[in-house]
Parts: C-alpha cells; sequence; structure tokens
C-alpha cells in the first residue's frame, strides 16, 4: 500500500493523539499542525519530507518523526535556565526562510552566515533543545556575545569523526552523528581548513539538513554532479532541512554553488 499525505496525515495523528492537544491539516501547504490547546503552542509537520523519507526507510520515518514532535511539544512552555549550563549552548544551521522568531513574536539570537544559511543559538535539554530567543536573554541578562562566543566553543569541541567513500575517482566524507549538531560543524574553521589540507582536489561542502555534513573532495566534473543528487536527496528526506545546494570551501570560505549537469556556477 502506498503512503500518501492522506494515509500519512491520519498515523501520525493517531500516533500523537491526546486530549491536550488539536491537529489541523492543510491540504494546500500540505502540512499537518499538532498544537496544545491550552497554550496554543505547536509544530508544523511538512508531510512531504517525511513521505520521501518513507520511500527509503518505511516506518523507521514515521518512528522519527513522531518522537521528535513529541520530545519539541513536550519542551515548549516551560520555563528555562542558561545559568550553569554553559556547555549545553550550541550554535545551530538553518535555512534562510527559516523563521526569525517564536510563535510568541520573540526574536531568536542569531547571525547571517551564507547567502543560504544563518546561524540560531540552542539550549540543549538532553533529547532536544531549546532556541535562544530574546526574552530568554534579557530575562536572564546575558549577553548576545556571551551566547556566541561560548556557543562556538563548543561546537570546536564536537566529534568530527568521518566515513568516507569513493565513487567515480572522488571521494565523499559524511559525519551523522543525530546529535542535533551534525550541520553545526560548518563552524568549526580549523577543521575545515585541516579538512582542505586533505584535499587532493577542490574541497566542497553540503549541509542539506541539520544531522548531516558531506565534504567532498572533487577531482572531476562527475564529483560535482554526485555531490548534487547526495545533497538533494538528504534535503528532501531530513526533519529540518537548509540547502540543497552546495559551496565551495577556497581561502576559508564558503561559496553557494549551483551544479547543473557538468557545470557549475557561483551563486551571484
Amino acid at each position: 500500500m502506498k503512503m500518501d499525505s492522506t494515509k500519512l496525515k491520519n498515523i501520525l495523528k493517531d500516533r500523537l493523539k491526546d486530549d491536550n492537544r488539536s491537529f489541523k491539516f492543510d491540504s494546500k501547504q500540505d502540512t499537518l499542525r499538532v498544537e496544545n490547546v491550552k497554550t496554543g503552542k505547536g509544530i508544523t509537520i511538512e508531510l512531504p519530507p517525511v513521505l520521501a523519507n518513507y520511500e527509503n526507510v518505511q516506518e523507521k520515518a514515521i518512528d522519527e518523526v513522531a518522537y521528535y514532535v513529541e520530545e519539541a511539544l513536550n519542551v515548549m512552555g516551560g520555563e528555562h535556565s542558561m545559568e550553569g549550563k554553559e556547555k549545553s549552548i550550541f550554535p545551530v544551521i538553518r535555512s534562510t526562510s527559516f523563521p526569525m522568531e517564536s510563535e510568541e513574536g520573540n526574536p531568536f539570537l542569531f547571525d547571517e552566515h551564507t547567502a543560504e544559511t544563518r546561524i540560531l543559538y540552542a539550549l540543549d535539554l538532553g533529547k532536544t533543545y531549546r532556541l535562544i530567543d530574546e526574552k530568554m536573554i534579557q530575562r536572564e541578562n546575558w549577553q548576545g556575545d556571551r551566547i556566541r562566543e561560548i556557543a562556538l566553543f563548543n561546537a570546536r569541541s564536537l566529534s568530527t569523526e568521518m566515513k568516507s567513500d569513493i565513487v567515480a575517482g572522488n571521494k565523499f566524507y559524511f559525519l551523522n552523528t543525530n546529535d542535533g549538531y551534525d550541520a553545526s560543524r560548518i563552524l568549526n574553521d580549523s577543521w575545515l581548513r585541516d579538512m582542505k589540507d586533505k584535499m587532493e582536489g577542490t574541497m566542497a561542502v553540503a549541509i542539506p539538513h541539520q544531522d548531516v555534513i558531506i565534504i567532498a573532495d572533487v577531482k572531476n566534473d562527475t564529483g560535482y554532479d554526485i555531490l548534487a543528487q547526495m545533497a538533494m536527496s538528504f534535503f528532501a528526506s531530513g526533519h529540518v532541512p537548509i540547502t540543497a545546494l552546495s559551496f565551495l570551501y577556497e581561502e576559508n570560505e564558503l561559496e553557494p554553488i549551483f551544479i547543473m549537469g557538468k557545470n557549475k556556477k557561483r551563486e551571484q
């Protein structure tokens, strides 16, 4: 039986049902909204990425999104302090289309990164995390620069152990720990420079979603095509998609590129 949005919506409603929750299905946007009826806070699930992931891993795709939503709903509404939790503050990468404020209208702390990405900051809560907003900062009388410094320091302490594969003469490195901060490794400048030193060809990087980073040692045109296909596949199946574009890493800078067939074009 082929899975579609209607079937998936019904399965998720059954898995996430609770007397304190309401569900809103938007067939035009292909989304399912899950809300706490008392607070109005909730999560909007984009169904197409879940369907794409279902094609690959079947029931595991539904298990993962149900778990993610449950954890996120449990976190919402609670007061979470950063004091004494400096080791639990990390940067997270998001697309430039990601909302810049919470549903209550509190602006998130963020910084520009590339033409495709922004940096937000999060307080790790164990199984999930909460994005840091201005209300949290003001309540605890912290400075944004202090949070940035702590977060980037913590990002540099994360494991950078990778798996690798060679395809058509090009070497691809994959980092996928599922700790919520895989894409955040792209902010570890010293690690990127070390990877650059290993390259025999051109270094390209992709962060299609939150839970993966791909580094490619591109030695021929086919390498660009393969990286583009990988990035698009991961982008379509990720819970928190970032960008299907890849980046060239040159002179310690990330530059987004379009990859079209055997041609590559720098984004203007």
